[in-house]
Order: C-alpha cells, then structure tokens, then sequence
C-alpha cells in the first residue's frame, strides 16, 4: 500500500480492509464469502471517498403533508387541530416537544405563517382572565381596585391629580 493517502484507489483500500478483517481470529468465513465481501467494500469504500458524492449530498428534502389543512386547524375557537397526527389540543407546545419539535420548526414544516396560534383562541382567553383575577400584570404595591381605577382615569398633565374643595356655607 502507498504511503501518501491520497494516491490510494477505491480497490486497494477494499482489499486492504478485507485483510484486515479476515487476519481477525473472531471472524469466520468461507472462501465463498470473501469475493462478495471484497465487492460490497469495494462499494462502500467508493461511496466514501466520494465518487459517488452527488447520490449522497442531495438527500431529497422529505415533504411533510399535514393530517388537516391549516385552515380547518385552526377553524375551532376552544381547540386547535395538530397537523402531526389530526388530534385536537387546547395547547400545541407539549405535543410539539414529544414529537421533537419547536413551534418554530413546525411552522417551518408545514409551511405556516410566523403568526399561526400555538394556543387555543379560547383557551388564552380563559388563562387571561384568571391571570388578571389574581392580580398578575400589576404594578408593585397597586391594589385591584386601584388598576381598575387607574385604567379608568385619563392622565392629567400637571404633577398630581388636584383635590376637590368643599364648598362651605358660609
């Protein structure tokens, strides 16, 4: 065998791997076997050193159909209809996460818009308003009454809001 690498040809690297692997005292073989053994090393030592490299670089891009359509999947305000296997879910993310997938690269799969729901219309909603019952998404130290009073009441433009003076008979 040549020393330098690259001068190395498909049949002398098969046949130096057969040796190889019939000088190992744990292999049994025939004599019938070592011609067909010899060929398919001969293919695969071709495949890797890339003579073949168009066959193995242009793996077709699998296409992936959806069980439902993009609009039928989202047709329903309390659930959303997964495009993996056409079952209904108020929440796409764990289903996406046993399947492997980000939100991202489902979108991507399917070709959807950046914009499409990973949660149900009504769903958000309901969790929306219990987060607003409990007083999440208010200040530091504002009271519920007072977010509502807040929200309620225009912003002045001077420095404080000016108390009323009652009026006194006099």
């Amino acid at each position: 065998m040549a020393d330098d690498t690259t001068d190395l040809n498909a049949v002398e690297l098969a046949v130096e791997l057969t040796i190889a692997w019939l000088g190992n005292p744990n292999t049994r073989s025939n004599a019938e076997d070592v011609p067909a053994f010899i060929g398919k090393m001969h293919d695969t030592v071709q495949q890797l050193m890339g003579s073949s490299v168009a066959e193995t670089v242009s793996d077709p891009v699998e296409e992936h159909q959806g069980k439902v359509s993009a609009r039928k999947s989202l047709a329903s305000k309390d659930h959303i209809i997964s495009m993996i296997d056409g079952k209904r879910y108020k929440t796409l993310r764990r289903h996406l996460s046993t399947n492997g997938l980000t939100p991202e690269q489902y979108r991507e799969r399917y070709k959807l818009k950046s914009d499409y729901p990973m949660v149900a219309e009504n769903y958000s909603e309901s969790r929306r308003a219990m987060a607003k019952q409990i007083g999440l998404g208010r200040k530091p130290g504002q009271k519920r009454g007072e977010q509502a009073a807040a929200a309620a009441t225009p912003a002045s433009g001077g420095r404080g809001r000016k108390k009323a003076v009652p009026e006194t008979a006099a």
